[in-house]
């Protein structure tokens, strides 16, 4: 019986960076690895977007740019170079004007991506519809997304997040005439129960047009990642996201070599050659042996599903409890999670919206629950950032108008975002000449997503942020001190002092 085919995309030096150290890892030590990758005859590769992009700037002090040029150099013309974006927030945390979204899709064309996949956490059609024209018409590829999330048990809600809530909005993406060249299914919590995935991906291949390209994406954070990944294929995935020792599994993506292994003496396969992908995975883990890699990088988590919290952002909210020795507080912020997304109207957990629902667990832990509403998830409730698949708890809602000064809108935030003076290109192009700095196309796109940390990066000011194994003591990792601590919580900017006492 001849054997169907799948592609993969290997997600290591994206996804796998961004969920195992925290995005935090310098082009020189992975570009050996991403040339043998190459040679071993991987042809499809996430090579930036998501955090990748704000990290290289506020962690390693390098240029997200000069990263693309250089992977594009070494992988040559014909590899398919792909990045993430987020919708109307590209690749920051906050949303964007017009004219920025349109720069990040002709820069990233510029600086040797092929491929832009592109998601909204809300599920707001209008979130995509633009920075999806304007990744078409930068002469990119599409890749619309439709993002998963499994619901924690217990919750009543029924239709958000199940096959036919997905369909819906499938269904929109194709009413609103959204261009695209192939379709994603996201999950970036690794949370959503097989069955969901066959079910969601089946409905999606009939209601494509034949021949389109369905790609799936998944976290075994939660143990279910083989699982997930077959039921895609079993459903009528042509691609599926893959990564590569030491960055694999756990909070990643499944690992190249176990998945070909799951296909083995079935209908499908992974064209691969296993003994090249594993010498490449050998070089791979010496060329990364000096990075921290945390525990729970790579451990299956099985309290996820109860509060789904992406790979990506796991591993990033530890390493700053680790910072500031509250790492022991991790698994009640985790459980608190569940009614933060309950009463946010049940957004993907994946960023920003993730960040969201953390940054709110977190507050909600360290001081009396609800008592402060932080910024950004209050500005989500409130529709700054797109109308979110369920209507938020009216009391939080209320609360979030009340703290923030705040009217509720449904209004697009293309529309809200073009009349904000302190966004857009001409404000950054102030803010470049103000700083003495040059003002290129790259450096406005900087300062618009980055921020004060991207000034201070571009001034040479920024402070190097990757944690090194040499770095890292043994002894203060668990955060587990039983006397009184006191943190410097930050809130989207502002910042509170919190003192927790043991019990």
């Amino acid at each position: 019986m001849k054997k169907k085919k799948i592609q993969f995309m290997d997600t290591s030096f994206r996804d796998g960076f961004q969920s195992c150290f925290g995005a935090r890892v310098k082009t020189q030590d992975f570009l050996p690895v991403l040339e043998a990758a190459v040679s071993a005859g991987n042809e499809n590769f996430e090579i930036g977007g998501g955090a990748r992009f704000q990290s290289l700037y506020f962690y390693c002090q390098e240029d997200a740019f000069e990263m693309m040029d250089a992977a594009r150099s070494v992988v040559g013309p014909d590899i398919n170079l792909q990045t993430l974006a987020r919708g109307a927030n590209v690749v920051g945390l906050e949303s964007q004007s017009r004219d920025i979204i349109d720069l990040h899709a002709k820069l990233f064309k510029k600086h040797g991506i092929t491929t832009i996949r592109n998601f909204d956490a809300l599920m707001d059609i209008r979130n995509l519809a633009y920075s999806g024209e304007c990744i078409t018409n930068a002469g990119l590829k599409h890749q619309v997304v439709i993002a998963l999330m499994g619901l924690p048990p217990g919750l009543s809600e029924t239709y958000c997040h199940s096959p036919e809530f997905y369909t819906d909005k499938l269904k929109e993406i194709l009413d609103a005439n959204v261009p695209y060249d192939s379709v994603a299914f996201k999950d970036a919590s690794g949370t959503t129960p097989p069955a969901i995935v066959y079910k969601s991906i089946k409905n999606a291949r009939e209601l494509l047009p034949e021949g389109t390209i369905i790609q799936f994406h998944t976290h075994d954070t939660a143990g279910m990642g083989v699982a997930a990944n077959y039921a895609a294929i079993e459903a009528g995935a042509d691609i599926i996201d893959l990564a590569m020792d030491p960055v694999s599994g756990g909070t990643s993506q499944v690992d190249i070599l176990t998945m070909w292994h799951r296909l083995r003496d079935t209908g499908f396969t992974i064209d691969i050659d296993p003994e090249k992908i594993l010498e490449v995975e050998k070089m791979f883990t010496d060329h990364m042996d000096k990075y921290y890699l945390p525990p729970e990088a790579v451990a299956v988590n099985p309290v996820i599903p109860f509060s789904p919290m992406p790979g990506g952002a796991l591993t990033a909210n530890t390493q700053m409890m680790r910072d500031n020795d509250s790492l022991d507080l991790f698994p009640k912020v985790i459980e608190n999670m569940r009614e933060v997304v309950a009463k946010g109207g049940y957004g993907s957990s994946v960023t920003p919206v993730s960040q969201f629902y953390f940054q709110q667990a977190f507050a909600n832990t360290v001081q009396e629950k609800w008592s402060t509403i932080t910024e950004s998830y209050g500005k989500m409730l409130l529709g700054y950032f797109g109308k979110t698949p369920v209507e938020p708890d009216q009391k939080i809602k209320e609360l979030a108008s009340t703290q923030l000064n705040l009217e509720p809108t449904d209004e697009d935030i293309h529309d809200i975002n073009d009349r904000n003076s302190k966004l857009g290109v001409d404000y950054n192009k102030k803010l470049l000449e103000g700083e003495g700095l040059e003002v290129t196309e790259e450096n406005v796109f900087i300062s618009a997503t980055c921020g004060s940390r991207g000034i201070s990066f571009l001034k040479g000011e920024g402070k190097d942020g990757i944690r090194y194994k040499e770095d890292v003591s043994p002894d203060s990792t668990d955060g587990t001190s039983a006397s009184s601590r006191s943190y410097k919580l930050r809130v989207d900017g502002d910042f509170f002092d919190v003192t927790v006492y043991p019990k």
